[in-house]
């Protein structure tokens, strides 16, 4: 890339720039205050370069949806279609979008809720996503021998538990959310998990419990 090109970039920002920037600004004010001016003040780039990338603002916000579409929806019914030996692994291929923001990201979430109490446009989108974020579940469920009911209801009851940790905006310590993981898989699928199953778990998120298995450290930063 040319000196020049590096200069053009700077100047103008990058669409992914502005989307998150976008989104800190819905996170901690709320969308009234994802406006234009403000956003190229937060980049220190020129408010003209917006233009470079969207349309106009209800552009933006468009493009705000789509990333919340595809990094939370489609990143949840990934994880409800990745490959489990039984339905306690499956849970568990779920429960890392609880703990990995790569995932799902739950403070996007929590400001699309707040967002979707302001604009009914923005509520209908939210209804789709939870309709279709409770059917993967379902199929999940279904996928490892639950009838159709029994697997809906179990669907719900994971789906509209974590939700509710989202929209009370719960913080748990990761120590605290490990001890209860098991507990919660078993309310889930009335199996319990298998020690070899929950080690695979602890290692992708950098846990190792302390030799009781009640108390552990992160082993990230």
């Amino acid at each position: 890339m040319q000196p020049s090109e590096n200069r053009d970039t700077k100047w103008k920002g990058s669409r992914d720039a502005w989307l998150d920037a976008a989104f800190e600004l819905l996170l901690e004010s709320g969308v009234d205050s994802v406006r234009i001016l403000p956003l190229a003040r937060r980049l220190n780039v020129s408010r003209t370069s917006f233009y470079w990338f969207f349309r106009d603002r209800e552009a933006l916000l468009y493009a705000l949806i789509e990333r919340w579409r595809e990094k939370n929806t489609q990143g949840l019914v990934r994880q409800t279609d990745a490959y489990a030996e039984d339905i306690v692994e499956a849970v568990l291929n779920v429960f890392d979008c609880w703990l990995d923001s790569g995932l799902f990201d739950a403070q996007l979430e929590f400001a699309m809720r707040s967002w979707g109490l302001q604009s009914e446009e923005v509520s209908r989108e939210i209804d789709t996503a939870d309709e279709a974020r409770i059917e993967a579940l379902a199929r999940m469920f279904e996928r490892h021998g639950y009838e159709s009911l029994e697997a809906s209801v179990r669907a719900r009851t994971i789906y509209l538990t974590q939700i509710g940790y989202i929209s009370m905006n719960t913080r748990e310590t990761l120590e605290v959310r490990m001890r209860r993981i098991p507990y919660y898989a078993e309310i889930f699928t009335g199996q319990a998990p298998q020690t070899r199953q929950l080690r695979r778990f602890h290692a992708r998120h950098g846990y190792e419990p302390d030799a009781d298995g009640r108390e552990g450290k992160s082993l990230r930063g």
